[in-house]
């Protein structure tokens, strides 16, 4: 098989010493008496789980929250060592792959519980879970008013240990939910409290996701689960008006101009021609489109930065390509660098700018930019 030597110049920047930035200004922040889970899940919402989960690993993380089983196996593999959470619990069949991997599992039904006991008692070990309340959230969890008889028939698994508690916020985010979130914690200890009446002595009590963490004080108890603020990505989940910690994206994607062409005043750009040149312009090609996680909403709305100035995006966002206009951009030419997310000087294109334009949250277009896009990752050891 020949050897591929040049590729598509398109690429994502990592930045691992932002990433470490970040967790220790979250830390200074909420307090360095918790114990802090940096959430991985979803190839650490697409900046590639094992590499950020080493650095995390080095700089002292306390555990790693994944979605999936097969998530914490990849982070076993690559040699991760920390406690893994499996927030999303596991299926049958996957029992012997958590207990074998030290993967801890969420368990939010009995039948669950009952055949994760069973595989432990064959394993000879008492195994770890972390249980799941559903205080409002109404997805997963033991709902707040069934966790007595839950907890209940828990106690005849013998070969369970109830190491953690934990719960979701539904709107932490939303200063006008705060009555809400404030029920979802009393929830919370009204059954912590059960659990503890009837034996268990949970090591583990986590409630606070980012917003939770940074937001609502009362939320932290000795365990607090990191997701996007890790990643930098806090302007579209954090309140505008509370105090936050200092943030910087972890990354950026760019990209390189291919190819330059003159079109006079009056021609349509793209596919259905949405776009009509209102004077004689100079179109940019430039090599990404929807398939590498650029959505197709930002035609004719979105923007690039080339060469220290914003150029708008022009014509329909198609598969592989995307037109910018750069008329007005000074000295352009063939292979300038073009921008997508990132910051040149005073200027920032951000994951929470595409995401506004595209009606939707920065986690998704980070967790967007697909394995098609390679990613490069800088920063110091």
């Amino acid at each position: 098989m020949s050897k591929i030597i040049a590729q598509r110049p398109t690429w994502a920047e990592i930045n691992l010493d932002n990433l470490t930035f970040n967790l220790q200004s979250v830390k200074n922040f909420v307090g360095h008496n918790l114990k802090y889970m940096a959430v991985v899940k979803a190839d650490a919402y697409g900046h590639n789980a094992v590499q950020c989960a080493l650095r995390l690993e080095a700089k002292g993380i306390d555990w790693f929250g994944v979605a999936l089983p097969e998530e914490g196996l990849e982070l076993r593999d690559a040699g991760i060592t920390k406690p893994i959470l499996c927030l999303g619990g596991f299926w049958f069949g996957q029992e012997k792959l958590l207990l074998d991997n030290s993967l801890t599992p969420v368990i939010y039904q009995i039948e669950k519980a009952e055949s994760f006991n069973l595989a432990a008692k064959e394993h000879g070990i008492i195994a770890d879970v972390h249980i799941k309340i559903d205080t409002g959230m109404n997805r997963i969890g033991v709902r707040f008013d069934e966790a007595d008889e839950f907890a209940e028939r828990l106690k005849s698994l013998k070969n369970l240990n109830v190491e953690g508690l934990m719960t979701h916020f539904a709107a932490a985010d939303n200063l006008n939910e705060n009555d809400f979130t404030d029920l979802q914690i009393k929830r919370f200890k009204e059954c912590a409290a059960i659990f503890e009446d009837k034996g268990f002595k949970p090591i583990y009590k986590d409630l606070a996701n980012s917003p939770g963490a940074i937001v609502h004080e009362k939320s932290r108890e000795n365990l607090v689960r990191l997701g996007g603020v890790l990643y930098g990505l806090g302007g579209d989940i954090l309140p505008k008006s509370v105090a936050k910690p200092e943030l910087k994206a972890v990354m950026s994607i760019f990209t390189q101009i291919a190819h330059l062409k003159k079109v006079a005043k009056g021609e349509t750009l793209g596919y259905s021609r949405t776009f009509k040149t209102q004077k004689d312009s100079l179109i940019a090609a430039i090599p990404i489109g929807y398939e590498d996680g650029i959505p197709r909403v930002l035609s004719n709305q979105g923007r690039v930065l080339i060469n220290q100035h914003f150029a708008p995006i022009v014509g329909r966002i198609s598969m592989d390509w995307t037109l910018v206009d750069v008329s007005d951009i000074p000295d352009v030419k063939l292979e300038d660098r073009v921008i997508i997310i990132g910051e040149t000087n005073s200027l920032r294109i951000s994951a929470e700018e595409l995401a506004q334009i595209s009606d939707t949250i920065s986690y998704e277009i980070t967790c967007g930019i697909n394995r098609r896009v390679p990613k490069i990752y800088v920063g110091s050891k």
